[in-house]
């Protein structure tokens, strides 16, 4: 029998769930010929030997345990790329997406050769966000309108991580993919040439009932940044725009501890200034971390103080040569003070970032 479907499940500490959703597949697609392939980010619990348990026994069932490497979107691209299916879907792993929706979705890109992408949404007729509050409503309906600058298409639902896609239009678009953040459907509808032909197919959102939701702030700053990368990545790349922001409100706390020290507790200028240096530096390091390099983040103690005072280490280089280029700018043109200062920040912004994207989080 033909292999019709696969379904990609991206996890993160979902072993709970992994039976219970396999079993509901089961149920769904029955009479069809699929395949579940859960793609694993080395999650603490365990969630790669309960899909390993379960393929044991069911053929149908496969994991890809990523080692080194985080990201919804990025697990997405990997899992719908390692099938031979002409048809890809993506599910969550925590139960709240419907299942059973699955085989109509299915039946109209198989009815319709035109029909690139079937989107389960929240917000068609029919559809529903089960529980959630006002605020977070408020918040999903807001990030929509956001969307709908850069999407070429009036998708009603493009934060929807339900949904199925013709697996060779996704293979041709996979270069030209960011896979930045939570949103591979708005992703893959930014990425195409040319604007895809969707259906929407309504379901009502469940509550999750095992498991911890991986809803957070950060998850929200992924949307922004994807968003800016889709507009404006190529003119400006979005992890030095982020690195550079970063360094921004680092030197606003470099002065506001200067100012704390030098004029508030009458410190000398210089014991003031490697102070402050070393708190912003400190202060960019850990941003830097928890942000721009979210990925490839460092954690427990050693690793983070290693990174630490390998990022100071770059930094202290990268100052001296804005204080060298600057100078130097400076002597040459003999002009305004203002551009030289700005050929030395600019300098060592590209220095700070290509070197400790290198030997700080490149490393690990």
């Amino acid at each position: 029998m033909t292999l019709e479907l696969a379904i990609v499940i991206p996890t993160f500490n979902e072993r709970a769930n992994v039976p219970r959703l396999v079993a509901a597949l089961d149920t769904a697609l029955k009479g069809r010929n699929w395949e579940a392939i859960f793609v694993d980010d080395n999650s603490p619990d365990g969630t790669s030997d309960a899909v390993r348990e379960l393929a044991r026994l069911d053929s149908r069932v496969r994991v890809i345990q990523r080692i080194g490497r985080r990201g919804l979107s990025t697990a997405c691209i990997e899992g719908m790329c390692a099938t031979a299916a002409p048809v890809v879907a993506v599910i969550d792993g925590d139960m709240q997406h419907d299942e059973t929706l699955l085989p109509e979705m299915l039946g109209a890109l198989q009815g319709d050769a035109g029909l690139d992408v079937v989107v389960g949404s929240r917000f068609v007729e029919g559809g529903g966000t089960g529980e959630w509050d006002r605020d977070r409503v408020a918040k999903s309906a807001f990030a929509t309108r956001l969307s709908h600058a850069i999407l070429k298409v009036d998708l009603t639902d493009p934060m929807s991580g339900f949904f199925m896609i013709r697996t060779s239009l996704v293979r041709s678009l996979v270069p030209k993919l960011s896979g930045i953040g939570f949103k591979i459907l708005l992703d893959i509808m930014t990425a195409s040439p040319r604007p895809l032909n969707f259906l929407e197919l309504p379901y009502v959102f469940r509550t999750r009932e095992l498991g911890e939701s991986k809803l957070d702030h950060v998850v929200a700053l992924e949307y922004l940044i994807a968003l800016y990368d889709r507009r404006f990545g190529r003119i400006v790349p979005v992890r030095f725009a982020m690195f550079s922001a970063i360094g921004a409100l680092g030197a606003l706390v470099h002065f506001l501890v200067l100012a704390a020290l030098y004029r508030g507790l009458v410190w000398s200028f210089v014991a003031a200034t490697i102070v402050a240096t070393g708190v912003a530096m400190t202060f960019n390091f850990f941003l830097n971390n928890a942000l721009t390099y979210r990925e490839q983040r460092l954690k427990g103690a050693a690793a983070l103080f290693a990174g630490w005072v390998s990022f100071c280490l770059v930094c202290s280089v990268g100052a001296a040569a804005n204080v060298g280029v600057a100078a130097f700018m400076h002597n040459v043109q003999h002009g305004d003070w203002r551009f030289a200062a700005m050929a030395g920040i600019l300098v060592a912004a590209v220095w700070n970032y290509a070197l400790s994207s290198r030997f700080t989080w490149g490393r690990y």
